[in-house]
């Protein structure tokens, strides 16, 4: 059975969506397969994310992952803004979910941790429902 493609948007795909695209990987593969991407690139993903996700997971986000365009992934079955508060990007068709996510950049870590449990629950919760 072919596996939906999930993309994890954000504008600049750089943490939080970076953060869900890891989990999904890690916790989901056998259900989707997981992408993220924004408007706009970053040059390295958000030095605490990837701090945060060793240091919880034991995931390298920049082993596996880099900052990426819409244009840059397939074409997704499932398209969740991570949540862009002023302005999402637009995807080519409406979001499928918007998981309202503060942008922890710039925080403390107990706020990354905070995002990043949201996010896990909301990717373990996407894989039940998909399953």
């Amino acid at each position: 059975m072919k596996k939906l493609k999930v993309a994890f948007i954000c504008v600049h795909n750089s943490c939080r969506s970076q953060i869900a695209e890891a989990l999904g990987k890690h916790y989901a593969s056998d259900v989707f397969e997981s992408y993220s991407a924004g408007t706009e690139t970053k040059p390295e993903i958000n030095r605490d994310a990837v701090r945060m996700m060793k240091q919880l997971y034991g995931i390298d986000m920049e082993q596996t992952q880099y900052s990426k365009l819409i244009s840059d992934i397939p074409k997704p079955d499932i398209a969740i803004s991570m949540g862009c508060n002023v302005r999402c990007p637009f995807v080519g068709r409406p979001f499928d979910d918007n998981w309202e996510l503060d942008d922890p950049t710039g925080k403390s870590d107990a706020e990354f941790v905070r995002i990043i449990e949201e996010i896990e629950t909301k990717i373990l919760e996407l894989k039940k429902k998909l399953d």
